[in-house]
Parts: structure tokens; C-alpha cells; sequence
């Protein structure tokens, strides 16, 4: 992945049910638990906390180099009551190991296929060819489907959508093959056992990408209002850039069998799965959101409106209302403008007031169809030196400055397959910084939204900082923060046309921001004892956002390159408690998060991690005792876990029913 220096790659966090251990204390027996205790006469629900885990070091390695927990998560009940739940990680699999097929067969967690459906092979060590797998799962969605029925499963059917966003090294350990494979994307069907809530894995199956193109490099993710997995496709690959540097030349070898096949305009889209009844799954791509570098999408309350998330140098915010509830194959692209001058990286920053410009309207049938006929130069030409021509416009995107000039007629092609030249060609603030994931709070009508830093195209005199944009700090925020948008309707375009949506972010203010720990210059970062550049009693470079209506819960998986080990959060947001739930390995991202108030009667949080032991400049004090102990643990590095939070006696509840 091409990254800004101070970043790290993408990690992913996943977190499925686990095996029953001893409550800690309880005002009611752990029969009440999964019993009709007090019935609809019986205490309600009132509120959840969580303990906070501590930060590991090296008086601890082994905590250091896997997943660690020992965070509690309370219950309350409105007479006082309340249950306590000792939280651990249970995973269904590290990748690279045997899964069932629900055939009687197994199949490579996390393995890559060809357009034909066929393994893609390993062949940087001579004589030790094997199937190539990902150590860097990411987006997953738990959900249920009416009728299901999959042979296995005793108790009931659930079902985990799991996507890989890249392996990061051949098994030569040299050969880096970030962006050159397919992203493979998977249905779990899970057994929920009815007395714990405990989930077993009985049948992984391996979704066909082939009728969309295949996928490419597949983030973070989102469960729709109407149970679908909507997954993304980030960094979108420049259609202007040479072949061999946007990853296409490998890419396209790799799933076609021929350097040339692969189109970049059919990447960048939002890709959506449908699980069928008998646990296999469905895929089709939207090309009708803007071709971005998709994050995370989140659909509104209104199933029509999507905020989206922008992981890119120079990016924005984007909107996409739909035409029809439900369906997200045909609506209008919006693109924001920011108002005011917030500091993004102060808490105490006044909100920035939000306008939005319509960047087109269209569906995804048509842009599709000008995805496979139009060439790049037929929609823009593109320019990297001032051309001393007034029909050129200068734009930064993607960290980059240009000159463009759009082709007569070719708006809609430019909104939809040049997305990031068109919107700041019409105007629109591309200024943020690797806006990551985004969530909703419904209650309140308020979105959040995770920048993973504050820095470069947002900091003023930055050479890609676009003055004037409403975007622009005094000084960088390496941490980065949290976001939130009030969401309100009524709204107009900039041309004066009504927004036909009630779930419009009208504004945008820092809720959390991170803390760099600096030199006594007061602008270098300097590592504390164990190597943190970043407070690590604080969040740190945010990634994915999920939102818990019940719990009334922020949580939040970093993807730092200033944490040592990063961590899962949770933040209440109105007692305002943030407590650190989970660190992960060394050098492994937080990704993969859902949080999940209540499948069958029981409570999840899912996440999963990305590439332990993937090693900065921060680990120089633990490298060298926790590589060996991440090999052992994760295949030799290149493995991840794919899992879930768990509790005891039982799964988590948020009822004594």
C-alpha cells in the first residue's frame, strides 16, 4: 500500500463468540441469564459500561504478540441491578488454516481465487508452492436470513460475511504483494448455540467475484438496514497512471492470466453481498457512489441515504441518496463543502457548517456501461505542470497537484469514474486526511466519522492543503481523531435544488481526538519507554466506527502507526467513558469491527486484526522478543485471527429474559 510515511498498513480486528468461563459478580444467577427471569415484569435495561484493559509491555511479551482481554463489560438494570461479564476473544480461524466446506471437504481460510474460481499459487519459493491466503482480513457483517437452513448446524443459523483486504508478503517474506492479488470475500455460516449463545464455524464458503470484475483491495465494511454486506473497494487505482505502478499490470495477471485484461474505471465501487438461505452468497458491484477510495459506507435511517467514507490523501465527504429504499443501484451523488475555520485536530473547535454540491445523478447499469468504453483521456485531460492554458482548472487530489480540463459532455462519466478530479474541479473541500470509517447514532441523528490523522492536505502551507477549502489547521495532529455530523433535512445543493433526504450531515465537529507525545521542540514526535509516539491512554490514528443504539456506544479499532500495540475502544457517548477493550499483536491493525446488539437473544462485538508483527520504526524496543512469538502464534506471520468478543457464563445479553 502506498501510504503517507508516518502510517502503518491497514489491520484488521475480529471478534466472534467464545467458550463459557466463571462470571465475575453478579446481582442475579447466571441462570437468569439465558432463563425467563422476572419475565415482562422484570427489571429493564438500563445502561452498559466496560472496565478498561491495560496497555501490555514487555514485562508481559507474550500478551503483546496476540489478541488481549481482561477488560469487564456491566449490565445495568433499572432496580439496581446489574451483570458482569468477564470479556475475551474467542477466533473461528487464523488464516492459512483448513475450513470446512459443509461438503465434507476443507478449504484455506482466507485463500485467493482467479476469475475462473481457481486457486491463485504461490510460487516465490522454489519447490514449496502453495495457495496463497491474506493475513489481513477486514469488513465483516453478522447477520440472519429468514428460512436458513445449512446441514451442521444443531442450535441456529447465524452467518459472518468476512472480506480480505490484501496479503501483505509472498511467503519468501521479500516479495511485497500488497494491491497485486484479488480480494477473496467469504460467507461463514456459524451454529449459535441456544443455551450460551456460543458461535462454532461449520461451513466457510468462498463468494464467486467473477460476473463483477473481481475485487479490489476490499476495507472496511458495513451491515445494510435491509441485511446485506456492503463492502468497499479503497484506493481507487489512477486510470491516468502508468499500469505498472497502479498495481493493474499484477492485479490483472493475476486474476485474468494476462497483464492487460484488468480495467482500473471497474475498481473504486462499492460491492454488495447477499447471503442466500443455504449459507453460500451472492455478489453484485454498485457504480453509482462515486469511484473513491472506499472505506466504509453507512446507510442512514432513512435506507436510502449513505455517508461515505474517503481513506485518501486530499479526501471528502461524500453523500449518495438513493432513489429507492433499499436499493442503492441508482440515485445522486453529493460532495461537501466545509464552511467556517474548525480546528479538526480541538475538541473545543466550533462546529463547520456543510454545504453540498450535486456532482450527478445516474445508475449503476449505465456507469458501468461507460466504465467498459470510455478511456480516461476520453472524459479529462490531465496535466502535472501548469499548461499556461485558462481552460485548464488547478485541482489537488490524491495529494497531488494537476491541471485538468473536462471533454464536452462528459460530466456524469467524470462524477461517477473521476470522482475525486471532479469534485474538486466543481469546488468541493478536498482536504481531509484518510477519513476512515463511519457509523450512525440514529437516536440522535448524529454520524461519526474516524480521520486516522491530521495532517499533511489539512494543516495550512502544506503543499496540498487547498486554501480556502474550510479545511486547515496550524499545526498537524498525527493521532488524528473522531468526527461527528449532525444529520438534519431540509436542506439544499448549492445550485438552490432540495436534497430529497432527511439524514444530511449539516455540520461536522471533532468528538475525540488523539494525543501525539512530542519532543521539547513541541513539533517531533518522540516515543515514551516502550516506543508510543501517541498517548496510549488515548485513542490513537481511529479506523473503523461502529455505533451501538442499545449500549449507546462508540466503538473504535485503531489503525496506528504510533501505538506499539493498537487497541479496540469504547466510548460511551453520554457519560463520555472511554475504555480500552482489547490490544492486539504488535504491528497488527484493528479492522473488521460490528458491533451487534442482539442476534437470538445475545450480544456480539466482531472484529478481527490485520498483519502482526508488520514492523515501524515504534517496535525498534520489541521487535526483536516478539517476532519470534508472532511467528509461533499467527503461521509464521502470515496468518491473522478472525473472530469475536465472548463473555461468561454466556455470551453477552442485554436482558435478564
Amino acid at each position: 500500500m502506498t501510504l503517507p510515511v508516518a502510517l502503518s498498513r491497514r489491520r484488521v480486528l475480529s471478534l466472534l463468540g467464545g467458550a463459557p468461563m466463571l462470571p465475575l459478580a453478579s446481582s442475579v444467577s447466571a441462570a437468569c441469564l439465558f432463563t425467563a427471569c422476572g419475565g415482562s415484569d422484570g427489571p429493564a435495561f438500563k445502561s452498559v459500561s466496560f472496565s478498561s484493559t491495560p496497555a501490555p509491555d514487555l514485562s508481559n511479551a507474550a500478551a503483546m504478540a496476540t489478541t488481549n482481554v481482561s477488560s469487564v463489560m456491566t449490565v445495568n438494570f433499572d432496580d439496581g441491578s446489574k451483570v458482569d461479564y468477564k470479556l475475551a476473544y474467542q477466533p473461528f480461524f487464523v488464516t492459512g488454516n483448513k475450513v470446512p466446506d459443509g461438503k465434507g471437504g476443507t478449504l484455506l481460510a482466507g485463500g485467493y481465487y482467479d476469475i475462473n474460481n481457481q486457486p491463485i499459487i504461490d510460487r516465490s519459493v522454489a519447490g514449496s508452492e502453495r495457495h496463497f491466503f491474506s493475513d489481513s482480513p477486514d469488513g465483516t457483517s453478522l447477520l440472519t436470513v429468514p428460512g436458513a437452513k445449512v446441514d451442521g448446524v444443531k442450535g441456529n443459523p447465524v452467518f459472518a460475511v468476512v472480506q480480505f483486504e490484501y496479503t501483505t508478503w509472498a511467503q519468501d517474506g521479500k516479495t511485497d504483494m500488497y494491491g497485486k492479488l484479488p480480494s477473496p470475500i467469504a460467507v461463514l455460516t456459524l451454529d449459535q448455540d441456544q443455551t450460551t449463545g456460543k458461535l462454532t464455524l461449520v461451513k466457510y464458503h468462498n463468494v464467486d467475484t467473477s460476473k463483477v470484475h473481481g475485487l479490489w483491495i476490499t476495507c472496511g465494511a458495513s451491515l445494510s438496514p435491509w441485511g446485506t454486506h456492503l463492502s468497499s473497494e479503497e484506493y481507487e487505482p489512477d486510470a491516468f497512471a502508468d499500469r505498472a505502478k497502479n498495481y493493474m499490470n499484477d492485479f490483472s495477471q493475476n486474476l485474468y492470466g494476462n497483464p492487460a485484461t484488468a480495467n482500473p474505471y471497474h475498481y473504486g465501487h462499492l460491492p454488495e453481498v447477499t447471503v442466500n438461505a443455504d449459507g453460500t452468497g451472492s455478489i453484485k458491484k454498485h457504480f453509482c457512489l462515486g469511484r473513491i477510495s472506499h472505506e466504509l459506507i453507512q446507510v442512514m435511517g432513512d435506507n436510502r441515504t449513505a455517508l461515505m467514507g474517503d481513506d485518501a490523501t486530499n479526501s471528502a465527504y461524500f453523500i449518495f441518496v438513493a432513489d429507492k429504499e433499499k436499493d442503492l443501484s441508482a440515485g445522486t451523488l453529493y460532495a461537501a463543502k466545509v464552511g467556517g475555520s474548525t480546528d479538526f485536530s480541538s475538541t473545543a473547535s466550533a462546529a463547520a457548517p456543510l454545504t453540498w454540491i450535486k456532482l450527478g445523478k445516474a445508475s449503476s447499469a449505465e456507469i458501468e456501461q461507460l466504465a467498459g468504453t470510455l478511456k480516461p483521456t476520453d472524459i479529462m485531460t490531465v496535466v502535472k505542470e501548469d499548461p499556461k492554458d485558462a481552460s485548464f482548472t488547478k485541482i489537488v487530489a490524491n495529494g497531488k497537484t494537476e491541471w485538468v480540463k473536462l471533454k464536452d459532455g462528459m460530466e456524469k462519466a467524470a462524477a461517477f469514474l473521476e470522482t475525486h478530479r471532479y469534485a474538486a474541479l466543481k469546488g468541493a473541500s478536498m482536504g481531509f486526511t484518510k477519513m476512515e470509517g463511519t457509523t450512525v447514532n440514529l437516536k440522535d441523528k448524529v454520524a461519526y466519522s474516524a480521520l486516522q490523522n491530521i495532517q499533511s492536505s489539512m494543516v495550512a502551507g502544506n503543499a496540498a492543503n487547498v486554501p480556502g477549502n474550510g479545511i486547515s489547521v496550524p499545526k498537524q495532529l498525527v493521532a488524528g481523531g473522531v468526527m461527528a455530523l449532525n444529520l438534519k433535512g431540509g436542506q439544499k445543493d448549492t445550485d438552490g435544488a432540495a436534497i430529497n433526504s432527511d439524514w444530511v450531515p449539516a455540520d461536522v465537529k471533532p468528538l475525540l481526538v488523539g494525543k501525539d507525545l512530542l519532543a521539547a521542540d513541541g513539533k517531533t514526535l518522540q516515543g515514551d519507554a516502550l516506543g508510543n509516539t501517541a498517548d496510549p491512554n488515548m485513542v490513537a490514528n481511529p479506523d473503523n466506527l461502529k455505533f451501538s443504539e442499545t449500549m449507546r456506544t462508540l466503538f473504535i479499532g485503531e489503525d496506528s502507526s504510533q501505538h506499539v500495540t493498537n487497541m479496540l475502544w469504547a466510548y460511551n457517548v453520554d457519560t463520555k467513558q472511554l475504555s480500552r477493550l482489547m490490544t492486539l499483536p504488535a504491528g497488527a491493525e484493528s479492522t473488521g469491527l460490528h458491533a451487534v446488539d442482539e442476534i437470538n437473544g445475545w450480544t456480539y462485538i466482531m472484529s478481527n486484526f490485520q498483519h502482526a508483527g508488520d514492523w515501524g520504526g515504534i517496535h525498534a524496543k520489541v521487535k526483536d522478543t516478539l517476532d519470534p512469538l508472532i511467528k509461533a502464534n499467527f503461521n509464521g506471520k502470515f496468518g491473522a485471527d478472525v473472530g469475536y468478543l465472548t463473555a461468561a457464563p454466556t455470551q453477552m445479553r442485554l436482558n435478564k429474559d
